[in-house]
């Protein structure tokens, strides 16, 4: 046994060493030797070798201690962004003196703070470490959630959304960029349905927390939705707390969570799969040229069309579902509880199409699934008699909140065709920026005038949802023939031509010949 092999009980290819890693061939990993800063250089070994069963152990571990407490965050997230839904439930927008257009435009300063933090979020992240950001942001936006319980009119309300929005943006990309630090691109699809599944049980555990809570109504002349924002505010500070003396800054700064072995297996896999990883330090900050260049790399721009609109057909459904559930005539328990129906129906679309985009690798072709369930649905509710039953108009409702979210799919995506980690921040910024700017325009496709059936809102989210087809399959075919075209002339290219230009070409990231996006 080699020392390189050391660790195996048997060196042979045939019982799981990895000689080659899917990103690139041992022999171009040694043209992509980290910069110097990087945090894991030192564990940095072209020739490194091990089993596939010591880098499962290694891959459940990193499950176990890094993307479990993600999605906890995640929770934290959603349940201070999200339990605006159930204090809907509980007459708050009556206790305000407010009306439905006021939700709306709450709603939109909301997503327009939270689009406006996103790219500033995402540079502050890269220069000071996510291990160290999303704790402050988490802490911070808990107290403003909180005080919530203190709102008198819309003038309070509008200011506590808009604050709140600004502080969780971000969120999101900074918690992608952390997690593609320790999982390669194959991996990382699975985490995010994870981590978006946790989104999903935190509106199961809040609907369950609203029924109690929302009980608390008139103690100390208190309504129950203020109880709830002071009291789930509060438990997510706790988090965010632990949280700062929780994460760990990168694979190689686990404070000996993993040994010598399985660091090295950590950067080595990660690096093979996607060696741009090793060009900046994780507390390293972007340059304004560095920003500019990823801001018009056109490569990423069919992503960012998709973004803005794939969730719009069920959007303000999943906005309004309190209300649409009440206004079909059940109680504000009633409503709470019956939510969960919708999200456990979320969770298992979620769940069942990203492993379907993994196991017949297709991603944009997969993403049509999300429109074609839409389309049916709303077709009814905008064609459905006036007085039809109130259950059937639940299960309608519901099965417009539980849609297949392709979400994670995407942010993969995003993630994948970055190419460098100085692009994968900015893009994924941009990416989460348009997802908020769709959340916003879509707030406004339900009016109050529209009310109670939304006829007008309903057939604007059937076109969107033809036009979001277009854009899945023209995604599909510009990819493919990105891909085809550099095929061609990577495969026209003697082996010492292709030495040289890994030796010495400019091609950055996306733009080298050997990049392949994904699709």
């Amino acid at each position: 046994m080699t020392a390189k092999a050391r660790h195996c009980s048997d060196a042979s290819p045939q019982n799981g060493l990895q000689n080659e890693c899917p990103g690139v061939s041992s022999r171009q990993f040694m043209f992509y030797k980290p910069i110097d800063g990087y945090e894991g250089s030192h564990r940095f070994d072209p020739e490194y070798r091990w089993c596939a069963a010591d880098e499962g152990k290694v891959v459940r571990k990193i499950d176990k201690w890094i993307c479990s407490w993600v999605c906890l965050m995640f929770f934290a997230l959603q349940l201070d962004r999200g339990n605006i839904v159930q204090a809907l439930s509980d007459n708050m927008l009556g206790d305000l003196g407010l009306d439905t257009n006021d939700y709306n435009y709450g709603q939109a300063i909301f997503y327009f703070a939270f689009l406006f933090a996103e790219l500033p979020s995402q540079l502050i992240s890269k220069w000071v470490g996510p291990d160290r950001w999303i704790p402050i942001q988490m802490v911070t936006w808990s107290i403003i959630a909180s005080s919530q319980a203190f709102l008198r009119g819309r003038t309070s309300f509008f200011i506590c959304r808009g604050l709140i929005g600004l502080v969780e943006g971000g969120f999101i990309p900074d918690n992608v960029l952390y997690l593609s630090y320790f999982y390669t691109s194959s991996e990382l699809p699975k985490r995010l349905s994870w981590f978006w599944v946790s989104s999903q049980v935190t509106n199961i555990f809040s609907a369950f927390f609203a029924y109690g809570l929302l009980h608390l109504r008139g103690i100390y002349g208190i309504e129950g939705w203020r109880w709830l924002f002071a009291l789930e505010g509060s438990l997510t500070a706790l988090i965010g707390i632990l949280s700062w003396f929780y994460l760990p800054a990168s694979p190689t700064q686990t404070s000996g969570w993993f040994n010598v072995h399985e660091e090295k297996i950590m950067v080595n896999r990660i690096l093979r799969d996607d060696p741009s990883k090793g060009d900046m330090h994780n507390r390293q900050a972007l340059s304004w040229g560095m920003i500019v260049e990823c801001l018009t790399d056109w490569h990423m721009l069919p992503i960012y069309l998709i973004a803005l609109s794939f969730g719009m057909p069920t959007s303000p459904m999943t906005a309004y579902l309190t209300l649409q559930i009440r206004e079909i005539g059940f109680g504000t328990f009633q409503t709470n509880l019956l939510t969960i129906p919708a999200y456990m129906l979320f969770i298992a679309q979620l769940l069942f199409w990203t492993w379907m985009s993994e196991k017949w690798n297709q991603r944009f072709l997969v993403g049509l699934s999300s429109q074609f369930w839409a389309f049916p649905l709303l077709y009814f509710l905008e064609y459905m008699p006036a007085d039809t039953g109130h259950w059937v108009r639940y299960v309608i409702t519901a099965g417009l909140v539980g849609h297949p979210y392709v979400h994670a799919i995407l942010v993969a995506i995003v993630s994948r065709n970055s190419g460098t980690v100085r692009t994968r921040t900015v893009a994924s910024a941009i990416y989460n920026m348009l997802c908020q700017a769709s959340s916003i325009i879509s707030q406004n496709f339900y009016r109050d005038d529209d009310r109670p059936l939304y006829r007008r809102g309903n057939k604007i989210l059937l076109y969107i949802c033809v036009y979001n087809v277009a854009l899945f399959v023209g995604a599909k075919l510009f990819y493919a023939t990105v891909n085809k075209r550099r095929e061609r002339i990577w495969s026209s290219m003697s082996l010492e031509d292709k030495r040289k230009y890994l030796a010495t070409s400019k091609d950055k990231g996306n733009k080298r010949l050997d990049f392949r996006f994904a699709h």
